[in-house]
């Protein structure tokens, strides 16, 4: 239609129009309503502009895809905005070029000692959590930087997905791990009697770590035996996604230096995650809007 507008001046040039529209199969009638409309305003268009602000907002938010746009537009309500179907929010993403990158698959990198004494598997693959601060999940990933390589670990909540403690350094040993779980318990002291489940890698299954786990009064959770990908799929998940947000294609690790990326990564999960980021899991609510209605839920029941 819009071609057949721009060859016939809008369908002033009456020999062309015929032409065209025999050519390109379009009705008389059909132009001619198409000409009646094209200079009004796009009912969506105020929705275009919300999406495009909900992705403004934050740098990592142009990886939402239609699930998230859709559960960010409902957690926002928009004043004057009527949000549509899910599949209506996809159309308007296409037509304006919101999009969001591929998924990269990360690769694991902790070693199992197959000496070292094991703890069972307490999860068995179900990652939910009916309340916070009982059941998590922990891992370690790395990342090359321009000086060396930056290895974090982190431990998330299986209830919101809310990052409880980060640590950071230029080497993966068991110490690491230990850091991370101090964290954790400073920032959630009633994080004590929780499950925390890892893989069997060695910094999991060592002296300095499992005394940190008698220490905090934490039960200890293992994948089971054979070191099955989905034992500790959530934790991978989480991983995938923030380097998939975060680095690929946006950040490159090689240029940066470590204490550059400590920074980034620390804003990422910390300031972003936590606070802000919409998260399919939680039914669209960041990780701290998810707990705190909770706690309200509890209060009220009072």
């Amino acid at each position: 239609m819009m071609f057949i507008a721009l060859k016939t001046e809008d369908g002033t040039v009456r020999g062309k129009l015929s032409f065209y529209c025999r050519i390109l199969k379009v009705t008389r009638q059909g132009f001619y309503k198409y000409l009646s409309k094209k200079n009004h305003p796009w009912k969506y268009q105020n929705l275009a502009d919300a999406m495009k602000a909900i992705v403004s907002e934050d740098e990592c938010n142009d990886t939402y895809g239609r699930i998230r746009m859709y559960q960010a537009l409902l957690l926002k309500q928009p004043e004057g905005i009527r949000i549509p179907s899910e599949r209506t929010v996809y159309r308007i993403m296409e037509e304006i070029g919101l999009s969001h990158r591929p998924k990269r698959k990360p690769n694991g990198i902790t070693k199992a000692d197959r000496e070292a004494h094991k703890s069972n598997d307490l999860l068995e693959r179900n990652f939910t959590s009916a309340q916070p601060l009982k059941k998590c999940v922990t891992d370690i990933t790395e990342i090359k930087a321009k000086d060396g390589k930056l290895y974090v670990s982190a431990i998330f909540d299986c209830f919101d997905a809310t990052v409880l403690g980060l640590a950071m350094d230029t080497n993966m040993k068991s110490v690491l791990c230990e850091r991370t779980l101090d964290n954790a318990v400073r920032s959630y002291p009633v994080l004590r009697g929780a499950v925390i489940h890892s893989d069997r890698g060695t910094q999991y299954t060592s002296k300095t770590y499992r005394k940190a786990i008698g220490r905090h009064g934490i039960l200890q959770s293992m994948n089971s035996a054979g070191g099955r990908c989905h034992d500790n799929a959530r934790c991978e998940s989480m991983w995938a996604r923030m380097k998939e947000e975060l680095l690929y294609e946006r950040n490159n690790t090689e240029k940066m230096t470590i204490e550059e990326l400590k920074t980034l990564i620390w804003r990422y999960f910390i300031s972003y995650w936590n606070n802000r980021r919409i998260c399919s899991a939680n039914e669209g609510l960041p990780p701290m809007v998810k707990r705190q209605r909770y706690y309200e839920s509890l209060a009220a029941a009072a």
